[in-house]
Parts: C-alpha cells; sequence; structure tokens
C-alpha cells in the first residue's frame, strides 16, 4: 500500500489545479478516494468529530447487502434451472446467476457514476460516496433480465433528474434507487410485470418444465391465486421468483441487524414499517371480501420488496423522517400505504415502492409538525412556570 500511495501522490499534480490533467480531477479524487482514507483536514473553528464519516457508512450499508446480494445471485441459478427442467448443481447455479448480476451492477456503477463525476467535475466538487451503495441497491430490485439499455436510461434519470437537479448526495427528497425502478415501472411496463421477467433464460417467456410458474407471490395473490403461492417457508428462505436481492427474508434480516447493530439504520423506522404493515394487513382480514384480504398479516412482510424496502430503503438518512418521533410516523405510514395498495389496486401489486416514494416527499412536513409540536409543549411548561 506504501507503493501505491507513492504513485499516487507522484501522479497527483497532474490532476490538481494547473496540471495538464486537471479536467480529470473530479475522476482522479473519487479513485483515490475509493482506495485510501481522504487526508484532508481542518485547521481553525469550531467541529464535531466523529470517526463515523459518509464513507465508513456507506461501507457498512454495502456490507449489510452483501448477504441479500449472496442470495440473490444463488437464486437466478436455481430459478433458472427449476424453469428448464435440468437438475440444480450449486456451482453451476451460482456462476449463472453471477453471469447475470454482473452486467446490471457494471451498468448501474459506469452510468451513474459517470454522472456523478460529470457533475462534480462541472461544480468543481469532489465526488460523493453516495453512489457507492445506490449502485449495487438497483441491480438488486430490478428483474434479472431487464435489457441493459433500459436499466441505463433509468439510472441515467435518476441520478439527474432524481439526485443531482437538488443539489446532489444528501439534497435528494427522492430515494434514488427507487427512481429507478420507478422509471422502468412507468415506462417499460412490460419489462416490469409478469410472469417471465423474473426467471432468466425462460424460453419465449415461457418455462419448458410444466407446473413451474415464474410468477411471483404477489403476482399470485394480486390474481386471487392464493392456493398456488409458495409457502411461508419458501418465501423466508426465498426459493422464489422475484426482483434479485428481494425474495430472502432471512438475508435482508441479517442485512438489517448489521445496520442496526451500526447505529447506521434507524430500527425506529423498520419496527414501525413491520408494524404499520401487519396493523394494515389485520385490518383488511378483519373486512375480507376477497381471497387476497384474507391472506395472513404476517405474509405481507415476507413476501415481494417490503422486507427490502423496510430495511434498505425506507432507513435512506436522507430521504427520511430525521425526528425520532418522525420516524415511527414515517415508519407506520410507509408500512400502511404498501399493503392498501397492494391489496386495492390491482394496477400495483408491489405497493412498497409506491409507498417509500409517497413518504420521502412527506418526510420533511412530518419533521415540521414534530419540531413545531415540541415547541408549542416547551413554550407551554414555561408559561406553566
Amino acid at each position: 500500500m506504501k507503493a501505491l500511495r507513492k504513485q499516487i501522490d507522484k501522479i497527483k499534480p497532474h490532476f490538481e489545479k494547473g496540471g495538464k490533467l486537471s479536467m480529470f480531477h473530479s475522476f482522479f479524487d473519487a479513485v483515490e478516494a475509493l482506495i485510501f482514507v481522504p487526508d484532508t483536514v481542518t485547521t481553525r473553528g469550531s467541529h464535531i468529530r466523529d470517526g463515523a464519516d459518509l464513507k465508513r457508512v456507506m461501507i457498512t450499508v454495502w456490507i449489510a447487502l452483501v448477504p441479500a446480494v449472496l442470495f440473490g445471485i444463488y437464486n437466478i441459478g436455481l430459478q433458472h434451472s427449476l424453469s428448464i427442467g435440468i437438475e440444480p448443481v450449486f456451482w453451476d447455479m451460482i456462476w449463472f446467476g453471477f453471469l447475470k448480476f454482473l452486467p446490471l451492477a457494471l451498468v448501474s456503477y459506469a452510468v451513474g457514476l459517470g454522472v456523478e463525476i460529470y457533475f462534480a467535475q462541472i461544480k468543481g466538487h469532489e465526488v460523493n460516496e453516495g453512489f457507492f451503495v445506490t449502485g449495487l441497491l438497483i441491480p438488486l430490485i430490478v428483474p434479472v433480465d431487464v435489457p441493459l439499455w433500459q436499466l441505463a436510461l433509468a439510472v441515467l434519470f435518476s441520478v439527474i433528474i432524481g439526485k443531482e437537479v437538488f443539489g446532489g448526495t444528501g439534497m435528494n427528497i427522492l430515494n434514488p434507487a427507487l427512481v429507478t425502478r420507478a422509471f422502468l415501472f412507468f415506462s417499460y411496463p412490460k419489462w416490469m410485470s409478469g410472469d417471465s421477467v423474473w426467471v432468466s433464460g425462460m424460453v419465449k417467456g415461457e418455462s419448458i418444465v410444466d407446473g413451474f410458474s415464474g410468477a411471483t407471490p404477489l403476482a399470485q395473490a394480486a390474481a386471487h391465486q392464493v392456493e398456488s403461492m409458495p409457502s411461508a417457508l419458501e418465501m423466508i428462505i426465498g426459493t422464489i421468483p422475484g426482483s434479485i436481492g428481494e425474495t430472502s427474508f432471512i438475508a435482508i434480516m441479517i442485512g438489517a441487524a448489521i445496520l442496526v447493530f451500526t447505529g447506521v439504520g434507524s430500527w425506529k423506522i423498520i419496527v414501525s414499517v413491520f408494524a404499520g404493515g401487519m396493523g394494515m394487513g389485520l385490518l383488511l382480514n378483519t373486512f375480507a371480501t376477497n381471497p387476497y384480504m384474507e391472506l395472513p398479516a404476517y405474509y405481507h412482510l415476507i413476501m415481494g420488496g417490503f422486507a427490502f424496502g423496510a430495511v434498505f430503503m425506507a432507513t435512506d438518512p436522507v430521504t427520511a423522517t430525521q425526528t425520532e418521533t418522525g420516524k415511527w410516523i414515517y415508519g407506520l405510514l410507509t408500512g400502511i400505504l404498501a399493503v392498501l395498495i397492494r391489496v386495492l389496486n390491482p394496477a400495483f401489486p408491489e405497493g412498497m415502492m409506491l409507498a417509500i416514494l409517497f413518504m420521502n416527499v412527506f418526510a420533511p412536513l412530518i419533521d415540521h409538525y414534530v419540531v413545531e409540536a415540541n415547541i408549542k409543549r416547551r413554550l407551554k411548561r414555561a408559561i406553566s412556570k
């Protein structure tokens, strides 16, 4: 590492202001920051000092995503094997899944980081680490066979319109990864719905094995085919069709434990999202008029993108609420809306995406009223004394 540090220090002047490669300063800075901790320090003024900088926070979230990534790669291969009727072989499934996942990740990072570096160069700013996590989230929430050009276009839209126009990392009001999925959902619905998009390599969009269905549990529930849904155990393990990173409840909960233990993710938001979803599920059970409303309430927590959204999307510190009371309100409403949209609006079988984006918009308003309520309570207390 010392030799690498010396080499970087040797070529660094060429990328600084006045150097012959200064136009690529932001790109060089991004590469250097990825390899080494920045050596810039403050020299005056009062500052709050903390060892958990943005880079460490992003790395923690990235590590928490690893279990979902690894299982997602395995499940791609498993579902492919089942759909074409071959005996599942562990390493063959892993290799197949890896080859399917890798292009999605490469396109996500190449397009997203390219846009961020371009804007950083224009503004003369450093490249922030925000897309380090977003770039991994995006391929985990899209169909495995989504055309790469569509994914590139969606990432381009989400970074420019969903992030940079608001000022970049830390200023966006919507989760960029969910903006990517929303763009694909509304622009190319054919590639975001149906039975064939969630299983890679199905022949002409259909399985060649009788009895195999590429439909997700959400699609089956929306069609009132509750009796043909996978078992709760299968959904908890994750051996079902679905978005790459969203199928395994166990893998997601391992990530949740990492986020909560390190203090990076808000346990209040996670718990309240699950509580809101469970509460709405029980309410729908009470007034059930169709098989979907009769579905056990806890099923909503383990199928689709509910758990993944609660752990990795709703807890985004930039787009979620900041006040402690606001986190409970934000989470409860997110869970309630997700289940409500799923069950009562058949056009949107996956309600988690819309619920989180909707609550992203209202997060500042929730914080505002929480702060106002605190101010009024303190004023009354001061007056009474």
